[in-house]
């Protein structure tokens, strides 16, 4: 049995009318003695549709438990039982309930059609799979149901049901659709006028995609050679030269008659790569047809005009719009040109448009020479052996007899060491000297122009011939040498670019350097403006004196409507260009990259210091005001006449004041620095000082015993700032002090580490694991379950960064045994003398 026939009407939005016309179609074969059942079909409580169901046979459903609920799915294998020649199946891509035969409805199709089942299905355009992202940007709805493209693709028929907005928005109105108290909603939400519009367009453009598959199939399939104008396709061919930007104009105004008009613009290479026309201009004239609503294509070919006309019959295409030629008179000796032989083998089914433009008969430039690629010396050498080396073997030879034939070998071997050096033309000059040098001194009758044996006529001919195509080959296999290491050169350098792509390098002086060294150019600039009329500004440039505006430059290679590499020193062959447009291209998206990169920075700036303005707003609604209630509460209690306080009340009432005022001072202390290291106003006052005339000063505000301190006076000084350090060691001792369980002791030890001095503050609290230990240093962050009002988080924060201010270092590492370790890590600048030649100093200077 062979597979089932699909039959998909598709519909541009809910409501246009896809099931009744599924259900038409229904009733249609019906009366033509088709066996139709309904599969599926959902009608949504709609008159019209629901009373179309009166007189098909239904396949019952299949019920469902999910979630506490009873659903209704299509039942495949009651469907397949029933084995029908048509089944209607409604949604096509609707989501089955879970444990359902198969997950998507689409599935069960399949499995019909596979059975020899015809269906016939509906599907809106916004289901499609690859069209999601589209109607999600037009309607603000993300469509969680969709069915693959190529599901609907292999369809056999697809049928589209359209109405227009208006018509759907009326017949949304008057309850035809959803239930009136949906119409409202519907119509302001997803029902807007231009929502349906743009849905429309999708579905119609989509269709006629479809058409042009299925017309592409039929004359694939059918051989056909000719073209059908079912819609007109206008081919512009491109040079390169100037007068593209006229024909693609011109051709725009061509497809703007007939409806539905398409311009293909297209520029063919040669495949050997050796010319090419100017990247600048093929940019130039690629985005003019894109922008005019056509397309560019670049295609490769020896043979322009077979190429051209192979293209045309390959896209269908219905004209062909052609410049008129630029060669000059005398040039025409080579041919009759491109557009005439276009024109004449065109047949009936194309027309060719001639259009003339101010280019015509200014001639075109000439390929690059052959020799080019060999160098000036080895051609000057070329052409020295296949003029010097014939005179040069003739007068060797008039001294000694070896045959004509062993003559011919000799002069051959000059040929073809000319080929060698020279390339072609020297080899081309040498075969013609040396024949008649060989036709004068060697034969018969000699010292004359006439050949007497016709055997040496024959000779001569072979020599002549065998030395072209020995040059011939040997030049080709230089060109071919040239065109392979030129390929290899290039490949390394894209290779270069991929890689520097995969590894993420975003420098782009470093990408321009490479540029300047890799063409040999006394500099590169990356010029770029704002518009069409603004000034070009340098976003990055190599090498002295770069060009300012892409006119001042020996090359310019345009990136995009506003963006240019300008490169100075020489100017570029053109198949230099193609590996430097390359370079162009990576150049911008460097850029882009390091812009994107502080954009990103200064959003990451700008969040953190939104986060830290709530957190501060939070500080300072909660744990400021906590010690502003203490001190207002003492204050009142003090001031109040109603209770005759006792001295100890007073006492203690004071005392709280002053502990509040403290707690105060401190919080706002941290603030204020926490403050200036955001906006970067620190500024350390270098000294170099010992530690030991700081580190006590910051333990201070700790209570006595709480804190061991081990300073040895053997240390070298450091350079900081004082105050500074000692507010960085105060926070760290206050935190340890806090977190260290009740009666164990804190311990601030220092040491010197090659030229660096380490303090450290060691507690046995509960410690903080590793993939905390930076986030404990982060503003307003409280590790554990550290009580409200004990700080608003920002003691760590502005000890490093005053650490860091000082040029310093602050980590936390885990004791050993338990707890945590911060170590504050500073410049030390030098060693004092040992702790008993200090004594034996001071003793001899009191003495």
């Amino acid at each position: 049995m062979g597979r089932g026939k699909l039959r998909i009407y598709l519909g541009a939005a809910p409501g246009v009318g896809k099931t009744y016309a599924m259900l038409s179609e229904a009733h249609r074969r019906v009366e033509r003695g088709t066996d139709c059942v309904v599969a599926f079909v959902e009608h949504h409580d709609r008159p019209r549709t629901e009373v179309m169901l009166h007189g098909l046979e239904q396949v019952p459903r299949k019920e469902l438990e999910y979630r506490g609920g009873v659903f209704t799915e299509m039942d495949v294998e009651a469907v397949l039982r029933r084995a029908p020649a048509v089944a209607l199946v409604d949604e096509l891509a609707h989501t089955n309930v879970p444990g359902s035969r198969n997950d998507k409805r689409w599935q069960d199709v399949e499995e019909l059609l596979a059975a020899g089942v015809d269906v016939v299905s509906t599907v809106n355009i916004q289901h499609l799979e690859s069209l999601g992202d589209v109607v999600e940007s037009i309607t603000g709805v993300r469509q969680r149901e969709t069915v693959p493209d190529e599901v609907v693709r292999r369809a056999d028929q697809i049928e589209l049901v359209d109405m227009s907005p208006p018509a759907l928005r009326r017949r949304m109105a008057h309850g035809n659709i959803y239930k009136p108290d949906k119409v409202d909603a519907a119509l302001s939400n997803y029902f807007r006028p231009g929502n349906l519009t743009a849905l429309r367009e999708l579905a119609l453009l989509w269709v006629a995609d479809r058409a042009d598959e299925y017309l592409t199939e039929y004359r694939s399939e059918h051989r056909v050679s000719r073209i059908w104008g079912s819609r007109e396709r206008i081919v512009v061919g491109l040079t390169g030269g100037p007068e593209g930007r006229t024909l693609i104009r011109r051709a725009a105004r061509l497809a703007e008659k007939g409806a539905g008009g398409e311009v293909m613009a297209v520029y063919i290479a040669r495949s050997d790569g050796l010319t090419s026309a100017s990247p600048k201009e093929l940019a130039v004239q690629r985005t003019l047809a894109e922008d005019l609503g056509g397309t560019f294509h670049h295609v490769v070919g020896d043979d322009i005009p077979a190429s051209l006309l192979d293209f045309a019959r390959g896209v269908n295409a219905t004209q062909i719009v052609l410049g008129s030629s630029r060669r000059k008179t005398w040039q025409y000796v080579f041919g009759p040109g491109v557009g005439a032989t276009v024109a004449r083998e065109s047949g009936p089914d194309l027309d060719v448009h001639i259009v003339t433009h101010e280019e015509v008969a200014k001639g075109r430039g000439l390929p690059v020479a052959r020799g080019a690629r060999l160098g000036r010396s080895r051609i000057i050498w070329g052409w020295a052996v296949g003029i010097g080396g014939p005179v040069v073997m003739a007068l060797l030879l008039n001294a000694v007899d070896l045959g004509l034939a062993n003559d011919m070998l000799l002069f051959l071997a000059v040929t073809v060491a000319a080929a060698l050096l020279g390339g072609l033309l020297p080899a081309l000059a040498s075969a013609a000297f040396g024949s008649l040098l060989l036709n004068y001194f060697y034969t018969p009758p000699l010292h004359r122009l006439t050949v007497a044996d016709p055997e040496n006529i024959v000779a001569i001919v072979v020599f002549v011939g065998v030395a072209v195509s020995v040059a011939s080959v040997v030049d080709l296999a230089a060109r071919r040498t040239h065109q392979a290491a030129r390929l290899r050169a290039e490949s390394e350098i894209l290779s270069f670019l991929a890689g520097s792509v995969l590894r993420g390098e975003t420098s782009l002086e470093a990408l321009l350097e490479r540029v300047r060294e890799t063409f040999g150019m006394e500099s590169v600039a990356l010029l770029e403006r704002a518009g069409d009329v603004d000034p070009w500004t340098c976003a990055g440039s190599a090498g002295p004196a770069p060009a300012t505006r892409p006119e001042d430059a020996d090359v310019d290679m345009p990136v995009g409507d506003h963006m240019a590499l300008a490169l100075s020193g020489r100017v570029l062959p053109a198949s230099d260009r193609r590996v430097l447009a390359a370079f162009a291209a990576q150049a911008v998206v460097v850029l882009d990259r390091q812009r994107l990169q502080h954009e990103a920075d200064q959003a990451k700036e700008l969040a953190e210091g939104n986060r830290i303005r709530t957190a501060l707003l939070a500080a300072v609604s909660h744990d400021l005001r906590t010690p502003l209630a203490g001190i207002k509460a003492a204050v009142s209690s003090l001031r109040s006449d109603d209770v005759a306080w006792s001295e100890e009340d007073s006492a203690e009432l004071l005392e709280g004041i002053e502990d509040g005022a403290d707690r105060l001072d401190h919080l706002v202390g941290n603030l204020l620095d926490m403050s200036r290291l955001q906006t970067g106003t620190v500024a350390p006052l270098f000294r170099e000082i010992d530690l030991d005339e700081v580190v006590p000063m910051a333990l201070l505000g700790v209570p006595e015993g709480s804190v061991d301190l081990d300073i040895p006076e053997s240390l070298p000084m450091v350079a900081v700032d004082a105050g500074l350090l000692e507010r960085a060691v105060a926070n760290l001792v206050e935190n340890a002090v806090k977190y260290s369980p009740f009666g164990e002791r804190v311990l601030v030890a220092a040491s010197a580490i090659a030229d660096r001095v380490e303090v450290r503050v060691v507690d046995r609290g509960p410690g903080v694991p590793d993939d905390a230990k930076d986030r404990i240093f982060a503003p307003f962050q409280r590790y554990g379950d550290a009580p409200r009002g004990t700080g608003v988080g920002l003691g760590l924060a502005v000890a490093r960064g005053f650490a860091e201010a000082m040029g310093g270092t602050l980590n936390a590492e885990d004791t050993p045994g338990g707890g945590l370790t911060m170590v504050l890590t500073v410049r030390a600048v030098g060693r004092r003398p040992a702790p008993a030649a200090r004594s034996a100093a001071a003793e001899r200077q009191a003495s």
